[in-house]
């Protein structure tokens, strides 16, 4: 990789006039991981110290940015934040322990005040009410009150674009008087509402330059204040100096103590918060190479998940389908085993592929007998998924032994590989002992009203039944809480995962993710040293999904509504990329950008991509009757070269790529169980190990790049069929172009001025030229590009 003597020069005045710096304390270790940062509410946040705080009792006093109040609870374990009138777009919370003031970076909000009007002409109503992405689609959250001839309500929103309908006496309807709506992937559309100033231009763009030593040099734009941390400590502003050149910061000298550490940066000025900034450090030093990093670095994971009774059958011995009329055979267990999964990590599978962390469906033991009732074909269902638990601690012969799982870890870790659990928090079946014992212990399934608490999934979010024989558990009830964390706990201690992904997280309230995590921390990572991973589940807007990832709760969830929009760019003709960039902004913006949320190819609970793509598959058609009623292939091949597409966007942007299984080779299907066919390892199809090759290469790509790692995240070009962005890592450079239309093209665009001497070359199809800083890339119909220096 090349790097620029001015740089290097400007770099060594600067270390020459500053030394190596050490902090006049030590960084102390009362906080396990990184804390923040926060997003305040527009009046009073509740912070929660013991989700940061190893000891509150230890906690001697806190401050922050004047104007500000802060108010203890009696118990020190709750501070409320009220931030003041002025206060700053960024405010920095100083806790004080035995002399050492710990810091939690903290977001003002930016949410404003929005008088929603509907006009509903010449129709008279008598309730309407609003659904969308601002309530979780909750008609019964966001009602309207008649104001003379229209009806109106006050919202309280982030600056940004809503998808929404009316609803009206109990009927859906686009905004009549609204001209912007949007597809909406199911065969209709939403209408748009546009809240506040968007113009990210204003705000202070920052990214990474050169480094040398102990000193890193940074890029920065039109900034009034900086907060700039190593590990949980702010540093001092004679740790940094703003230069015509840019911002120079000196790495403490305590961190050659640390095997791995972390530098974070932010900017500040009148209009909002620049892009963060997190570089890791071994021993003190940046770190520059792949190779430094391991599967304990988990924003270098690429996670793929493994179902495992449809994935592979190494142990025919198991194998117990129900085998009889009332399931029909997509609905019934196919013998895939833990064994399976051990066999295909010793075969190399994973690691030709690219992968090192693998999700495993659930192990744990599932009733014998069909439940639920599909109705065309008519069918029930085994429990193949393992979705329907009927204990906390076993794991299902069918899948497997004890054992077998431990030598399925064992083995995994033996191969550098992450293993995550499938933990279902939310239910239990209704033949499990705990339910038959303490039916008290689930919610009830009928409301007051007399209507069934089924599938209510927003209107009663944390007490909705799945199906009548899967009693959702009353997690409000501490010794319910308590027992069934003690359980996940004991998953992790017994088979040494590495974490879990978790079923259904929107539905299980806040206390159960706390108590959770803080058993993990005190019994596993902190005595261990370990970092565990908890990825959630949860289908809704930015900010109900963004509630339950902190340093209290979990690490991160499945971005759903980027996986949405890409879907709908990537496989359909009429929507362009402006779309899928405003979604990738705005997770930024919700979840920063070193999140670790999963980005996902595909899903059980969705129907495969490909056959979208190729249209054997329509978006308006119900998926999961079309599984059972017809055969249902890729149709147009160019559904192929849409899912490479599709992947390599995954594999470029911030955050976790996730392989769906059978991504990895263009599997078609419709939705749940047809997406959930036996995976095929042999006989590939020219064009299936075609896409099975291009994600391989992406991985390799992915995970021999920093800057596709911890790399800055800049657009450089958007329009309808045309996307180019940028991944930077000081003089590391990856450019990520598509062509989304259905001819060749060529993409014209500049490449920033620090790369001006980078040389540049492809990794895929496209023909490259470059003039200075001009790129010319020529990309062949549905394809995708990656430069890189």
């Amino acid at each position: 990789m090349k790097r620029y003597s001015y740089w290097i020069f400007l770099l060594f005045l600067f270390a020459c006039s500053t030394g190596s710096q050490r902090l006049p304390y030590e960084a102390g270790n009362e906080v396990f991981g990184l804390a923040g940062p926060v997003k305040l509410q527009k009046d009073t946040s509740s912070l929660y110290m013991e989700d940061y705080f190893i000891d509150v009792d230890r906690i001697d006093s806190v401050s922050i940015h004047t104007g500000s109040e802060l108010i203890f609870s009696g118990d020190q374990k709750i501070l409320k934040v009220i931030p003041g009138e002025n206060a700053s777009w960024m405010m920095n919370l100083k806790i004080w322990i035995d002399g050492v003031p710990y810091s939690i970076p903290l977001e003002k909000s930016a949410k404003e005040k929005v008088v929603f009007t509907f006009d509903p002409g010449e129709e008279k109503y008598k309730m309407v009410q609003m659904a969308g992405e601002i309530n979780g689609w909750n008609p019964a959250a966001t009602p309207l009150e008649k104001s003379g001839e229209v009806w109106k309500t006050t919202l309280l929103l982030n600056p940004g674009t809503y998808q929404y309908q009316i609803v009206a006496d109990g009927k859906w309807m686009l905004d009549p008087r609204n001209p912007d709506s949007v597809d909406n992937n199911a065969g209709g559309f939403n209408s748009l509402m546009q809240v506040g100033d968007t113009d990210d231009s204003k705000f202070p763009p920052l990214y990474t330059i050169d480094h040398t030593g102990q000193n890193i040099h940074l890029g920065v734009e039109h900034a009034a204040k900086f907060y700039i941390y190593w590990q949980n400590i702010r540093l001092p502003e004679n740790f940094y100096q703003l230069k015509e050149r840019g911002l120079f910061v000196n790495i403490p000298a305590q961190a050659k103590d640390y095997k791995r550490s972390y530098l974070r940066a932010w900017a500040v000025n009148e209009y909002g918060i620049s892009n963060d900034i997190l570089i890791p450090l071994e021993n003190g030093k940046v770190i520059g190479n792949t190779d430094q990093l391991s599967r304990h670095d988990h924003h270098a994971m690429i996670l793929y998940n493994v179902f495992v009774d449809r994935f592979y059958n190494a142990d025919t011995t198991n194998d117990r389908p129900l085998n009889i009329p009332e399931v029909k055979p997509q609905a019934d267990y196919h013998g895939g085993d833990i064994q399976g999964v051990t066999e295909k990590i010793r075969a190399g599978y994973f690691e030709e592929l690219g992968v090192n962390s693998i999700w495993i469906s659930p192990v744990v033991k599932n009733p014998e007998g069909p439940y639920g009732q599909w109705p065309d074909p008519p069918t029930k269902f085994s429990a193949y998924h393992g979705y329907w638990p009927i204990s906390f601690t076993e794991v299902d012969d069918r899948y497997g032994t004890e054992e077998d799982l431990k030598e399925m870890v064992e083995t995994a870790h033996q191969h550098g590989m992450n293993v995550l659990l499938d933990f279902v928090a939310n239910h239990v079946h209704e033949l499990h002992p705990v339910y038959q014992e303490h039916p008290e212990w689930a919610t009830e399934l009928y409301l007051p009203d007399g209507r069934m608490n089924t599938q209510l999934w927003d209107e009663q979010r944390l007490t909705t039944w799945f199906d009548t024989f899967m009693p959702t558990l009353d997690l409000s009830k501490a010794e319910v809480v308590d027992m069934l964390t003690d359980s996940a706990v004991y998953w992790i201690k017994k088979y040494k995962l590495d974490g879990f992904r978790h079923d259904a997280t929107k539905h299980v309230p806040l206390v159960f993710w706390r108590t959770l995590t803080r058993k993990l921390k005190d019994e596993v990572m902190i005595p261990e040293g370990k970092f565990l991973y908890q990825i959630g589940e949860t289908y809704g807007n930015p900010e109900l999904i963004g509630s339950y990832v902190s340093a209290g709760k979990l690490d991160a969830q499945f971005d759903f509504n980027v996986y949405d929009d890409a879907i709908a760019v990537f496989a359909k003709n009429d929507q362009g990329f402006e779309r899928l960039n405003e979604s990738i902004q705005e997770s930024l913006h919700y979840y920063g950008d070193h999140n670790l949320m999963g980005y996902i190819t595909g899903n059980q609970d969705r129907p495969r991509f490909i056959s979208l793509a190729g249209g054997d598959l329509a978006f308006e058609e119900n998926a999961k009757l079309a599984g059972w009623t017809r055969e249902i292939g890729v149709g147009d091949p160019v559904g192929y070269e849409k899912l490479s597409a599709l992947t390599a966007f995954m594999m470029s942007i911030p955050g976790i790529p996730v392989i769906y299984y059978g991504d990895e080779i263009g599997d078609p299907g419709g939705n749940d169980p047809d997406n959930r066919r036996m995976l095929r390892f042999e006989n590939l199809k020219e064009k299936e190990q075609k896409v099975k090759d291009i994600v391989e290469k992406l991985t390799e790509i992915r995970m021999g790049n920093m800057e596709m790692i911890y790399g800055d995240f800049e657009t450089i070009l958007v329009h309808k069929d045309e996307y180019v962005f940028i991944r930077s890592y000081f003089e590391d450079l990856s450019i990520i172009a598509f062509n989304n239309s259905n001819e060749k093209r060529t993409i014209e665009f500049d490449v920033p001025e620090r790369f001006d001497g980078a040389e540049l070359k492809t990794n895929f199809e496209g023909s490259l030229k470059r003039i200075e800083n001009r790129i010319r890339i020529t990309l062949p119909a549905n394809s995708f590009e990656i430069i890189s220096n």
